[in-house]
């Protein structure tokens, strides 16, 4: 046959009316094409690349015509459901008593001064550094506080944050500390510190001791009771090793009383707030009584549930929750909070997070709004840390 009779073995003639391979079938066209940018030839030249970047891609496409603003506004389930929580059958949970005379509307106005993501951000590598998990010295504190000058964020709220990413970090580091547990353990055992392995690999001091013994085939339950009772359950090196790196750890230590005392000060200041303003509420403590009583145990215990129809800058707050540290936009802390939120919401709509030490504005979460405490009287709270700085820096 000629190159006219059989097309497979030649090109089709310019003049003949059979329609070119090329035209017949565009995916192949563009595979050819494809494969011929990567070898320098047929489908493309390196002048055509610059068109294709400039081209917004899908994910852009598809996002630009999202308002960002949405984000920012209340949930409206949320909302509709702490509306009506009242008035729902059956009852929504810890509502199933007499309220006398019945739910009024109170507004309160709520002045808010969140910090700024972008200072959050540069703030991050001033207050932290390898291995520095403790108390930080006075010199160190100072110098954090000549860095903060001219920022939007206080000297309280900086350190506060310094605790949250201690606390992340001491979470997404767990598992590569696990895996060389074996190799702390014989740095140990060949007579390095665990506060020198905690400085060189940047562990917290505490989670490093328990992966040391971990390594020497410790169960979990052998471990918990030793650290209990270290003088009784460890040898002497131990024993002083780990009251070191418990001195020098404020994320996984221990004994957590302090912290926990502290935190229920400032419930019980938000309480007396709210109080004095004639909003009536249940505490956790009766919600709590309540649902162990029902259900055998704790199930949904805001700090504060509401009596009534509050709103708080024009947005309504069916419950709050307190809680004693700085908001910081780490997704860690905002999704145990979020996970949190979503449990009360479940029952009650929307509520509302206060934060001891403020919060970023770059943290959202869906059902709640955000609150500093700005507006409480936190003088109990503020003496009983300065109680608690003097017996530390004097040893008692």
């Amino acid at each position: 046959m000629s190159a006219e009779e059989n097309p497979k073995k030649g090109s089709t003639p310019s003049d003949s009316n059979a329609p070119r391979k090329d035209a017949t079938d565009p995916r192949k066209r563009k595979r050819r094409g494809r494969r011929g940018r990567g070898r320098g030839t047929g489908g493309g030249t390196r002048e055509d690349k610059p068109q294709r970047k400039g081209r917004p891609s899908s994910r852009r496409q598809r996002g630009a015509g999202v308002d960002k603003s949405a984000a920012n506004l209340p949930d409206p389930e949320a909302i509709q459901r702490a509306n009506e929580r009242f008035d729902r059958v059956p009852k929504a949970m810890g509502l199933a008593v007499d309220i006398d005379p019945p739910p009024r509307k109170v507004s309160v106005d709520w002045k808010l001064s969140p910090v700024p993501l972008k200072t959050e951000r540069e703030v991050h590598d001033i207050v932290t550094r390898p291995g520095e998990f403790g108390f930080l010295p006075d010199s160190r504190v100072d110098e954090i506080a000549a860095q903060l000058k001219g920022r939007a964020i206080s000297l309280e709220q900086a350190l506060s944050l310094r605790a949250a990413l201690n606390q992340e970090k001491a979470v997404f580091s767990h598992g590569r500390l696990q895996r060389r547990a074996s190799e702390m353990l014989r740095r140990y055992e060949g007579g390095e510190s665990v506060l020198s392995l905690s400085k060189r690999y940047d562990f917290p001091p505490v989670n490093l001791f328990r992966a040391i013994l971990t390594a020497r085939n410790w169960s979990k339950t052998r471990i918990k009771e030793s650290l209990r009772e270290p003088e009784k359950k460890l040898n002497a090196r131990d024993v002083k090793e780990f009251r070191r790196a418990e001195s020098e750890d404020r994320v996984t230590h221990v004994n957590q009383s302090e912290t926990h005392h502290a935190a229920d000060l400032f419930e019980k200041m938000l309480c007396d707030h709210f109080d004095a303003h004639g909003v009536r509420f249940r505490t956790q403590t009766e919600l709590l009584k309540e649902q162990v009583a029902a259900e055998g145990r704790p199930v949904r215990t805001p700090d504060l549930l509401m009596l009534d129809h509050v709103e708080i800058n024009g947005v309504p707050v069916a419950w709050i929750d307190a809680k004693h540290f700085y908001g910081a936009n780490l997704s860690f802390q905002r999704k145990k909070t979020q996970k949190q939120v979503n449990r009360y919401v479940e029952e009650w709509g929307h509520g509302a997070i206060i934060y001891r030490h403020g919060f970023c504005d770059g943290l959202k979460l869906k059902g709640a709004i955000l609150l500093d405490a700005s507006p409480i009287n936190l003088t109990e709270l503020i003496e009983h840390n300065k109680k608690l700085n003097w017996d530390r820096e004097n040893g008692d």
